[in-house]
């Protein structure tokens, strides 16, 4: 007689199935403390969320800031992010007495977190007075750039807090699992933080600001009770090594090396432009509350998560890395049309469409480069290949987003003096020139992509290593 499978193991299936990480736990680090660990990815979700999407928003129809200014402002994190591969090596190699390597970093992160959220309302109440506009715009410089250093330097370390944990075989989708997490954490938090902003005032964005400041302590802290164990043999230094330059150049001298890296950097820079201009336009050209914008984050986080689960899908089926780039790079433009006939059609579906397919296109072009550039690392080197392709994603995302709100600005007050004539005399001409921008950007990228597709399955079949989507970092 055949005994049929019980509810338990049919779920347990089910789950395996449906949730690829879900068998992400082992023995040395169970999902329960997993997930736990991974909640200080919700705290940098949170914080995420609040520097590109509400404060934005804020700070340019609410608070009259100019726009460049907040580009400014919002790009100052992601500049931070080209020596994240510093702070690892530098947990890599920390010495304590009381034998911790990364709970000194995370917990110095969270103090950046807590600091930078915690002085932001009175930043921006300074912002609000004409007298002190100076001071305040200088403490919200300050507050985003000790919030933004902050999440860099906590994401780091729990990245490596969690590889050390991890058995070896789990780590890859250890990883992907807290990227996951990330993704979840913005979608979360952009509708938690629309709802409680429907009503808006003054006193309640402080409010927001505040509690989420204190529910960042919170959670780190959750997240960092007795995760890693005190060894004090694990602070010892290590051996001197190669210099960074001469592994740097060995990695840029293989074939196609530096057109991908410039692939890289002309994509990020395409879509990171709108960053800090999503939400204002959508308050100041299509009349939405604080609320229904914040919201425009949430849908761009589920276009990401979509684009995950889709890479994966393709990219376990041996689908090259780099065509699901370049659609993510097509995709990104039919985005930015969408995002651009908005404002004339009045649209406000279409924005939240738009706003979806181009978190989908980031999605899938971020994960097509970053596997084509794990495909460039020599042996030992994969850590060198993610540090170059998220400092030069980061790098051109920060540019593009300063350049994005120049520009802006330039076009519109060009536009409003009927220098282009009185049918563009608009200020949603600003923000068209902006998308029309990063269209000519995309389709500069498709070009310096073509030569370069296929030639990493080519590259792959000749390696015995395979680098799959589990392995994309946070």
């Amino acid at each position: 007689m055949v005994q049929k499978p019980s509810a338990v193991t049919f779920w347990q299936a089910v789950g395996t199935r449906f949730l690829p990480f879900a068998d992400a736990g082992s023995t040395e680090l169970p999902l329960s403390r997993l997930l736990r660990l991974a909640l200080f990815q919700v705290s940098v979700g949170i914080a995420a969320v609040l520097l590109n999407g509400t404060l934005n928003r804020v700070l340019i129809v609410e608070l009259k800031t100019p726009t460049w200014i907040v580009a400014l402002m919002i790009a100052i994190p992601l500049l931070v992010a080209p020596f994240r591969a510093l702070i690892g090596h530098r947990s890599d190699t920390h010495r304590s007495v009381l034998g911790w390597r990364r709970v000194p970093y995370i917990w110095f992160g969270t103090l950046g977190q807590f600091g930078g959220l915690a002085i932001m309302p009175f930043a921006l109440i300074l912002i609000t007075r004409p007298d002190t506009f100076v001071f305040g715009v200088a403490a919200a410089c300050l507050s985003f750039l000790m919030t933004g250093a902050g999440m860099h330097v906590t994401q780091t370390a729990g990245l490596a807090l969690a590889t050390d944990i991890a058995s070896e075989d789990k780590r890859p989708r250890v990883v992907a699992l807290l990227y996951v997490m990330l993704l979840v954490g913005m979608m979360l938090a952009a509708f938690t933080l629309g709802n409680l902003l429907i009503d808006f005032s003054a006193t309640r964005l402080v409010q927001v600001i505040q509690g989420a400041a204190v529910l960042t302590m919170v959670l780190n802290i959750v997240a960092l009770w007795k995760q890693e164990a005190r060894n004090r043999s694990l602070t010892s230094s290590p051996a001197a090594g190669p210099s960074f330059q001469h592994i740097w150049a060995s990695f840029t001298a293989q074939p196609n090396a530096k057109r991908l890296l410039l692939a890289i950097g002309l994509g990020a820079m395409a879509f990171a432009m709108q960053d800090a201009l999503l939400e204002p336009y959508g308050g100041e050209i299509l009349g939405l509350s604080v609320g229904s914008t914040t919201a425009l984050t949430g849908v761009w986080a589920l276009g990401a998560l979509i684009a995950f689960a889709f890479g994966g899908k393709r990219l376990s089926t041996g689908s090259d890395p780099l065509r699901l780039a370049g659609f993510g790079a097509v995709a990104g433009i039919a985005a930015f049309l969408m995002t651009l006939l908005a404002a004339p059609t009045a649209s406000v579906p279409l924005l939240f469409a738009g706003a979806t397919v181009i978190g989908f296109g980031t999605g899938l072009f971020s994960v097509g480069t970053m596997i084509a550039a794990m495909g460039l690392a020599q042996k030992g080197s994969a850590g060198l290949a993610l540090g170059a392709w998220g400092a030069v994603q980061a790098s051109c995302s920060g540019a593009g987003v300063a350049i994005g709100g120049l520009f802006r600005d330039g076009m519109a007050t060009l536009a409003l003096h009927e220098t282009m004539g009185a049918t563009l005399a608009d200020r949603a001409t600003g923000y068209g020139a902006v998308y029309a921008a990063e269209i000519l950007l995309l389709l500069v990228t498709l070009v310096v992509l073509g030569p370069v597709i296929g030639l990493h399955l080519q590259n792959q079949n000749k390696s015995s290593d395979r680098f799959e989507l589990t392995e994309f970092p946070t």
